[in-house]
């Protein structure tokens, strides 16, 4: 039964990308927004999940004002497959022309010096977007991906990533990632990692939005263990016009953060780490719809898990 689950995601997938990029461009989007508000009016786990995370970071929010932005948060992410399904097929001009970059004079003057650049990012607006725009527009950019399961789905995410002319490093299974990282930040590429959820053991509790969060550690670290500038980078939508259906992507980067050069390792990664969070808290808070975290991420979520699995039979 495994099997065929396995097969029908791989489908799933092979369809999406063979079929969605088939389809006019405003009929997609308009699909996969009827999918998104099916998949709302379910509330199935990564739903409740989404409204959970939703409701820590915007507590001022209602009842009804937190169900319509959860609306508006799984249209969001099921517009991040959609353009991701349609991506292979985008020119550069249509692609420069879909971005609005922000505050990037900083970062091309460190790749101008030869030197790598590692990117703190959320799972804020369409990252695939950023990295293909990235590829052209600065640098070689040097990414890990999570192993997806089945493998098949892995595969298929890996030969998309690096058709978009991205280096692609599996999280787990590939050998020491760390150590292959930090080979390729000896030359001058981009290094956009997602971080505001750990994947690890190594994970680094942190205040979001005013509750404890575990985030990953590799960024940080491999900043302090290269020398590298490590810069926070969010992502989210916007209107083109107020008039019109389409959205662009916009890509800010955020000042580089600061090693305070003092105490241990772990307390310098843990210190800058924490300047990562509160930038993405405040994009957080200003785009929440355009965070796509259908996981557990805050530490009181993550140890009702723990607690929850210890006691199953």
């Amino acid at each position: 039964m495994r099997r065929v689950g396995d097969a029908l995601v791989v489908s799933g997938y092979r369809l999406g990308w063979s079929a969605v990029r088939r389809l006019p461009e405003r009929a997609a989007y308009a699909l996969f927004d009827r999918l998104a508000d099916a998949a709302t009016a379910r509330r199935g786990h990564g739903v409740q999940r989404l409204r959970a995370n939703y409701a820590r970071v915007r507590p001022e929010l209602g009842p009804d004002e937190l169900d319509d932005l959860v609306r508006q948060g799984m249209r969001s992410y099921l517009r991040y497959y959609c353009e991701a399904f349609r991506l292979p097929d985008r020119s550069a001009e249509d692609l420069r022309a879909g971005v609005r970059v922000v505050g990037d004079g900083a970062l091309r003057e460190e790749l101008a010096q030869g030197r790598g650049v590692v990117c703190f990012l959320g799972h804020m607006g369409n990252w695939d977007t950023a990295g293909a725009w990235g590829t052209r527009e600065l640098g070689p950019v040097v990414t890990v991906a999570e192993r997806l399961r089945p493998e098949e789905v892995y595969a298929e995410f890996l030969a998309f990533r690096e058709s978009l002319g991205m280096t692609i490093l599996p999280l787990t299974g590939g050998g020491d990632v760390f150590a292959q990282l930090r080979g390729h930040l000896t030359r001058p590429v981009v290094m956009p990692l997602l971080a505001d959820r750990d994947l690890t053991a190594r994970g680094i509790d942190v205040d979001l939005c005013g509750h404890r969060a575990r985030m990953a550690a590799g960024p940080a670290a491999l900043a302090l263990a290269t020398g590298a500038a490590l810069h926070p980078v969010s992502i989210h939508y916007e209107a083109v016009d107020a008039s019109s259906w389409r959205t662009r992507v916009v890509i800010t980067f955020h000042d580089r953060v600061a090693d305070q050069a003092s105490g241990t390792t772990r307390e310098r990664a843990t210190a800058m780490t924490q300047q990562c969070a509160d930038v993405l808290g405040t994009a957080i808070r200003a785009h929440t719809a355009d965070w796509h975290m259908l996981q557990r991420v805050f530490v009181e979520d993550l140890d009702l898990q723990l607690r929850h699995d210890r006691a199953a039979p």
